[in-house]
């Protein structure tokens, strides 16, 4: 890069003083006493100038095109507050909510539950889309659509304005967001539209103003998304190869903030608790962490993961990242605002987060709410948007 750098430097040098040169050939010119006689000397060498300067320019766009894939593989800096380390084993616990269920019982795995009282079936899944997909069925199903009702019920308390995006995108609006070419492999397209799948509707929501200058008092926008999202999850080899944990295809409830640089890091506290709230809601221990260094995502200047407690693995699972991207993102979308009518446009923060995973949010109730004889007791405040409280071991509701 360093050397492609160079060349282009050289390059503007070189085409800048051929260009000033070429002035003063014009200007002595317009000076000279017999100017068609001084046109037919000097312009040949203006011509022999222009080209020089066409070649200079050429091998400056040439750099500058061998530099661009090459920026967009750097990742964003990371903020100074950020712990130290080089993986997740670094990353530092911040806060803990809500205390692990004791069971009188050995609790079961989301999946045998599910497989039990008929409300998951992976088997028929895989007949129709091959491994990591998943049918919900009957109380399954309707179970997810009340989470997904409860979650946009709570944004829209906490101020967000729902937005139902397109789950197709183009290149442009990939690249935008920081999703390409970094996250290229992971990506489900269309080759021929040129076309991608979303994998999160962070991508849309954060590019809905792509290449918009917006005014102050609009600011902080906060929106929020219900979409399906769609990743190759390879995983860690031999784990989450069966469940919820990890689909091709899944759902989540997603927030996203536009706002000044000055409070970004606000309100990331501000979006963390508000994705942390719906877990203290449900009844679901879990802990914030923050993410050290090397565990910071592309994007991300800062992120904390909510992790909750599955009581089947005895241990915490993400079931949310909150990330500020600081500018990240807003440069290459041009996501920019004026903080009055003549003042010069300025950079935007974006911030996102999941409120909440969805089915992760049905695994955490499914086991943490688990009785000994199978069923499933609802958290009292999701049982408004199920109407149901009771999955019975047959599946049928109460």
């Amino acid at each position: 890069m360093l050397a492609h750098d160079r060349t282009r430097r050289e390059a503007q040098t070189t085409s800048d003083a051929l260009k000033a040169e070429k002035g003063l050939l014009s200007a002595s010119i317009a000076k000279a006493v017999d100017k068609k006689a001084a046109a037919a000397e000097i312009r040949p060498q203006i011509a022999a100038l222009d080209a020089r300067i066409d070649a200079a320019q050429a091998e400056m766009l040439a750099s500058e095109a061998a530099i661009a894939p090459l920026l967009s593989d750097v990742p964003n800096l990371i903020d100074a507050s950020v712990p130290d380390g080089a993986g997740e084993s670094e990353n530092v616990e911040v806060r803990r909510s809500g205390t692990p269920r004791a069971f009188t019982f050995t609790p079961l795995a989301h999946d045998v539950l599910g497989e039990r009282l008929g409300i998951i079936d992976f088997e028929r899944a895989a007949k129709l889309s091959g491994a990591r997909f998943a049918v919900l069925r009957g109380a399954g199903a309707r179970l997810s659509r009340a989470i997904v009702a409860f979650f946009l019920d709570r944004a829209a308390r906490n101020g967000y304005t729902e937005i139902a995006p397109p789950y197709l995108v183009t290149r442009d609006t990939m690249f935008a967001t920081g999703q390409l070419s970094k996250f290229a492999d992971a990506m489900f397209r269309d080759d021929d539209a040129d076309l991608f799948m979303i994998p999160t509707a962070e991508v849309p929501l954060t590019a809905l103003h792509r290449d918009e200058i917006l005014a102050a008092s609009e600011l902080p926008i906060r929106y929020a998304a219900h979409s399906a999202c769609f990743r190759k999850e390879a995983g860690a080899a031999g784990r989450d190869t069966r469940g919820l944990i990890r689909l091709h295809q899944f759902e989540k409830v997603e927030l996203v903030w536009l706002t000044p640089a000055q409070t970004s890091f606000d309100a990331l506290e501000t979006m963390t608790q508000h994705a942390s709230g719906l877990l203290d809601e449900l009844g679901l221990p879990h802990r914030v962490m923050s993410l050290c260094a090397g565990d910071t995502s592309f994007n991300s200047a800062k992120t904390y993961d909510l992790e909750v407690w599955l009581p089947s693995q005895d241990t915490y699972r993400e079931i949310s990242s909150c990330s500020n991207c600081t500018d990240f993102q807003a440069r290459r979308a041009q996501l920019r605002f004026r903080r009055d009518a003549t003042a010069k446009p300025e950079l935007l923060h974006t911030l996102n987060g999941s409120g909440l995973a969805v089915g992760r949010t049905m695994v955490a109730i499914m086991e943490n709410y688990q009785q000994e004889d199978g069923s499933i007791v609802l958290p009292d405040a999701l049982a408004p948007f199920a109407g149901f409280t009771l999955v019975r071991r047959d599946g049928t509701t109460r």
